[in-house]
């Protein structure tokens, strides 16, 4: 019913950025908020950044101050711009949002496949 598509993902030497971007579509009647999240090998998913549809934002402490989220909602778009990246930023980055499908409906989470982040010493 929703798909959530994460692009701009890649390699990148230490201290370098990238820009990523996830497009939300699909049988959409209200996103309440979207994030990101991150998985790397061997360890459990973590959030990374959430921005709600009245622009409040919340970031884990690792990336505040390096990592900025933003979202378009007219185009149920969130974008992470990643900077200073560090090698054990290096991970699977996943779109998460929370949509209403319906306005009856509650709202329910929906994941992207991911975006693949490596950063090089």
């Amino acid at each position: 019913q929703v798909q959530l598509v994460e692009s701009g993902g890649g390699l990148v030497q230490a201290g370098g950025s990238l820009r990523l971007s996830c497009a939300a579509s699909g049988r959409i009647f209200a996103i309440i908020a979207m994030g990101w999240y991150r998985q790397a090998p061997g360890k459990e998913r973590e959030l990374v950044a959430t921005i709600t549809n009245r622009g409040n934002i919340n970031y884990a402490d690792f990336v505040k101050g390096r990592f900025t989220i933003s979202r378009d909602n007219a185009k149920n778009v969130v974008y992470l711009q990643m900077n200073r990246l560090k090698p054990e930023d290096s991970a699977v980055y996943l779109c998460n949002a929370e949509v209403k499908t319906n306005i009856m409906s509650p709202s329910r989470d929906y994941w992207g496949k991911g975006a693949l982040v490596t950063v090089s010493s």
